[in-house]
């Protein structure tokens, strides 16, 4: 945790972690191995304890009926979240929310918060993006948590604004894709006949929401490889060889002080980025910093939990033990709202500091 927070964001953080326990334990993962590989991928009535909680909402405004807290927190909650490997679909429908309070017509929002609702929003045209073209009736692609949708939210080019319209998820035809990780996303082909128009332009809201997301994912991807780090190390000092742990061999503290290097690069990237977007900093600057963090956290994410299957030897490799259920979600996650190539590339483009005269 950054020193610079102030003494009411820290608590706060700290009081956002402990009430992760009630749906996140890390310690037992019973309930996401018993979701896996079953439409839609989670438990609906988790998905309401999620919005009772207010976790849904947590960096929405408070005047759109949210908590109106920062992406520190929200990032504090997606790494916990992570490391329990919690199957709901918390940062694909904040993304949601985000954009319905951005709205005249807040739609939806309401019964989304509370969890009532399974609210997606249906964007990408195209492998790797972050652009949304918007086209009317162009397949939407990659929609975590579609299989369990009750609303979709779709973006739709209008001369030259994004519009945003709202539609029962009924009012759709949805195609469920399996993942490696035993969840599932959806390909949706829109009928704008059966829509209600919510926005004439959405253009900001969804550019930011997208580059939030990305930084969601990135504190996810950091708890997956947190958790999957310390299953590891307790492995080392528990596993014996020729009568020691092998956790006393020097190759493998040298390995294993390289992963531990590697969360800590990724923690404090995926933090700096959190406090850019707190501190109110520009767009382009927001932008720059969700995707370092990005671009990290896919890269080490995998890197880790890698590392972590091949310390752990042949059973490692096996579906009954716990750590390659972290390789599987770092697999999925490390694609979601951008790849590390992308958002390198669009670090690039973003980055503060070329800009400068």
């Amino acid at each position: 945790m950054s020193e610079a927070l102030t003494d009411d964001a820290a608590e706060s953080i700290r009081l956002i972690r402990e009430s992760a326990a009630a749906v996140a334990n890390p310690a037992d993962l019973k309930r996401a191995r018993a979701q896996r590989y079953q439409e839609p991928g989670f438990d609906l009535g988790v998905w309401r304890e999620i919005g009772e909680l207010g976790w849904i909402g947590l960096a929405v405004p408070e005047e759109a009926g949210g908590a109106g807290l920062g992406m520190r927190e929200f990032c504090a909650l997606a790494e916990e979240m992570g490391a329990a490997l919690v199957p709901e679909p918390l940062i694909p429908c904040a993304l949601s929310a985000h954009l319905l309070a951005s709205c005249p017509d807040h739609g939806a929002l309401p019964q989304l918060l509370t969890g009532e609702m399974v609210v997606v929003t249906a964007w990408q045209e195209a492998p790797n993006t972050l652009e949304a073209p918007g086209t009317p009736d162009a397949p939407r692609l990659f929609v975590p948590a579609a299989a369990g949708a009750d609303m979709v939210l779709l973006p739709v080019r209008e001369g030259k604004q994004l519009s945003l319209y709202e539609v029962q998820a009924a009012g759709v035809e949805i195609t469920a894709e399996g993942l490696q990780d035993g969840g599932f996303q959806g390909t949706i082909r829109p009928d704008l006949t059966r829509a209600k128009k919510l926005s004439d332009d959405i253009g900001a809201a969804l550019s930011s929401g997208l580059d939030r997301a990305a930084l969601g994912t990135a504190a996810m991807l950091l708890g997956v490889m947190d958790r999957a780090f310390a299953i590891t190390l307790d492995y080392l000092k528990t596993r014996q060889q020729f009568g020691k742990p092998i956790g006393s061999f020097q190759a493998l503290q040298h390995r294993a002080a390289d992963l531990k290097m590697q969360v800590a690069l990724t923690r404090a990237s995926v933090e700096a980025a959190a406090a850019t977007f707190d501190a109110g900093a520009s767009a382009l600057a927001c932008r720059a910093a969700a995707s370092r963090a990005k671009h990290r956290a896919a890269e080490a994410g995998m890197l880790v939990t890698r590392q972590a299957i091949q310390l752990h030897g042949g059973i490692g490799y096996t579906d009954e033990h716990d750590i390659g259920l972290y390789l599987r979600k770092a697999m999925v996650l490390m694609n979601q709202f951008g790849s590390a190539a992308l958002h390198r590339a669009r670090f690039m483009a973003a980055a503060p500091e070329t800009h400068d005269e």
